[in-house]
């Protein structure tokens, strides 16, 4: 039976998840609400522009309106993990060994958990979302035309991939083999980094705003349609040539956020309205986690154990499903 324990974060949330186990919700007034037998609330910015959650899932790395850079877990608290000057944060993307890249403006900061001094990287556009390869080694910068990567412990030129047009998101595969962008027309772009061959991935009745990858890289989830559109990537040519799954329609309804569970092909769904669904990638079949509520979903994220998801809508409603004992 799947319950769902309600809770008003007080505004829109920005992200939810788990941290040290404990559902969190981070709101766009910069305060973490933590679910710990009761509920307990901190401040973590006077105003939250973006998070990201760290690769063991031990922190999340947020960024605020004056351009600090902090990391908060229920257990260690919150500590400034660096400062873009109070430049505007446009992404935050979490590296191996807790670090820390920013983008802001035309740069990328990149901040560790070490003594060491922040590195900065000039580009000549701005640079609009950030990713690191799976390895670690280097950098996705998605910007205007195309993305950048940038190898940042070795003296190797950047690569730059070209396809014309505003990228605003960008992921590598957890295989590292291809690199995808979300546009700013309704479409994605990818690349296969062997060859730089171009998968283009378009037909989107809207942008493509969350984007998820199942556990072993075998699928790419997307929101932007009244389904998740969700890619296949198990063949050497990635999605070319294959039609994507269309899960979780709901009539006209659109999608607003895809995350997958971590063990399983099954990926979680948000959508305009507020409701939550469980899709299974193999044969569709769905379960509706929450019934429509008062504002479309925000922010999804799963416990590490793949029972509970945690879910946050743009007004504030928030809540933990429950689904161990389905």
């Amino acid at each position: 039976m799947v319950t769902v324990a309600p809770l008003d974060a007080g505004s829109h949330v920005e992200w939810a998840g788990f941290l040290d186990d404990l559902p969190v919700f981070l709101t766009a007034e910069g305060e973490a609400v933590v679910i710990e037998g009761g509920e307990r609330r901190e401040s973590l910015h006077d105003g939250l522009l973006t998070a990201a959650l760290a690769r063991d899932g031990s922190f999340i790395a947020t960024a605020g309106e004056d351009g600090s850079i902090r990391r908060f877990s229920p257990s260690k608290g919150l500590c400034d993990a660096g400062n873009t000057a109070g430049k505007w944060v446009n992404a935050l993307t979490c590296g191996p060994d807790g670090m820390v890249a920013a983008a802001h403006g035309k740069s990328v900061t990149l901040f560790s958990r070490s003594s060491d001094e922040p590195r900065t990287f000039e580009t000549d556009r701005s640079v609009e979302a950030v990713a690191f390869a799976p390895k670690g080694a280097r950098l996705a910068l998605a910007r205007y035309n195309g993305v950048e990567l940038i190898w940042f412990n070795s003296p190797a030129k950047p690569q730059f991939l070209e396809w014309k047009g505003a990228h605003i998101g960008v992921t590598f595969s957890p295989d590292g083999r291809y690199v995808v962008t979300a546009m700013q027309e309704n479409a994605l772009h990818g690349w296969r980094l062997a060859d730089s061959r171009h998968m283009r991935m378009s037909g989107y009745p809207a942008k493509v705003k969350s984007l998820s990858w199942s556990p072993k890289g075998k699928w790419l989830a997307s929101t932007g349609a009244p389904a998740a559109i969700t890619w296949p990537f198990s063949g050497k040519d990635g999605p070319m040539g294959k039609p994507p799954k269309e899960l979780g329609s709901m009539g006209q309804v659109l999608t607003t956020q895809v995350v997958f569970h971590p063990g399983e092909d099954v990926v979680a769904i948000g959508y305009a309205n507020g409701m939550v669904a469980a899709v299974k990638v193999e044969d569709s079949a769905d379960a509706v986690l929450r019934r429509p509520g008062e504002s479309a979903v925000s922010a999804l994220g799963w416990s590490r154990d793949g029972k509970r998801l945690a879910f946050g809508c743009e007004n504030g409603e928030a809540g933990i499903i429950d689904i161990s004992n389905s």
